[in-house]
């Protein structure tokens, strides 16, 4: 097949492309290459895909509409895996415009080109975020989600509706997913893992918010990627039991359906730090510090509808996804 992966040199992305070049697909990798955090870390990702036969890259902003245009004319995809987005909860406080235009804009530009090109199945990328202020865990995509506390979590949010009205307009099939702080080699170096382990290893304080108290529901990214890709491959249908009178979120009478991919165990704070001490055998000194805004306290996945439609349920412990982390941290530094 011929699939498109947005976002292809970024932490996700690359993974999904790599395990679907591995599988014989043929992939266009698109990205900007923004410089949100280190662009050569996106390079060095992009050489790893590029050095293997059946990927192209392409690089572009989702918000040049021309352009997008222009690829979905030129390519028919059987799939297209939207995984670009401005990413970060906290850099949504201080620069919410490139949100607007990366998120929003750019995912209409998404599905716009899948609707002209009539795109057999689009999957995208929503977030944990657009949970927002529930407090009822764990978090089922059952649950409705009409308060988030950042604009990314409000722009993602705006994703899964945009997906649903081309969903019921034009029939095409969408599928939203729910990611729960991802982690794992080649990961984004604004996540606290990555921040952790080089301020730990450089001997520099970590800040730690809401005194250690928040618990995420961190999710390796081997899991992430399986179950990407055996949702992309599990169409989604109309729901015949939907209905107006006590709409279901999760799914719809068109083609839409939305998932969480989590660990479904969420882990506090603090036990994480100390599963990282114990691989790099250092001491963390930490910073205790209030919760930031737009942050929530916990993230809890339900991941009951994942089992039951494409059986998989990430289980990756987190002492061994910090390990494979810490592994690849050195190597790739050079940190003996």
């Amino acid at each position: 097949m011929k699939i498109l992966v947005t976002g292809a040199a970024g932490f996700i992305g690359f993974h999904v492309s790599k395990r679907l070049l591995s599988e014989g697909q043929n992939v266009i990798g698109l990205d900007s290459l923004s410089n949100y955090y280190d662009v050569q870390l996106k390079i060095n990702r992009l050489k790893q895909l590029e050095a293997a036969a059946g990927f192209e890259f392409v690089k572009c902003d989702l918000a040049d509409r021309k352009r997008m245009e222009q690829l979905f004319q030129e390519n028919a995809f059987d799939r297209v895996i939207h995984l670009a987005a401005q990413a970060g909860v906290r850099y949504s406080l201080e620069n919410p415009h490139v949100y607007i235009d990366s998120n929003l804009v750019g995912t209409c530009h998404i599905l716009e080109g899948c609707r002209h090109a009539k795109v057999p199945h689009l999957v995208y990328a929503s977030s944990s975020s657009v949970y927002g202020s529930n407090t009822r865990m764990p978090f089922s995509v059952h649950h409705n989600v009409d308060h988030p506390v950042s604009l990314y979590a409000a722009t993602k949010k705006a994703n899964e509706l945009m997906a649903h009205t081309y969903s019921h307009l034009y029939r095409i099939p969408t599928t939203g997913l729910r990611f729960f702080t991802v982690y794992g080699p080649w990961g984004r170096p604004d996540m606290a893992l990555f921040l952790f382990t080089k301020a730990i290893l450089a001997g520099e304080p970590i800040d730690v918010f809401n005194f250690g108290k928040m618990r995420r529901d961190f999710t390796y990214i081997d899991d992430i990627v399986e179950g990407i890709l055996r949702v992309t491959e599990k169409i989604p249908r109309p729901n015949a039991d939907w209905t107006g009178d006590a709409p279901d979120p999760a799914t719809s009478a068109a083609p839409y359906k939305i998932y969480n991919i989590g660990n479904n165990n969420p882990v506090e704070l603090l036990d994480m730090i100390e599963a990282l001490e114990n691989t790099l055998g250092q001491k963390a000194e930490k910073r205790l510090k209030p919760i930031q805004p737009g942050d929530v306290p916990a993230t809890y996945a339900d991941v009951d509808d994942l089992i039951h439609d494409v059986g998989f349920k990430p289980a990756t412990p987190i002492q061994v996804g910090i390990e494979k982390f810490v592994a690849w941290y050195r190597d790739y530094y050079k940190i003996v």
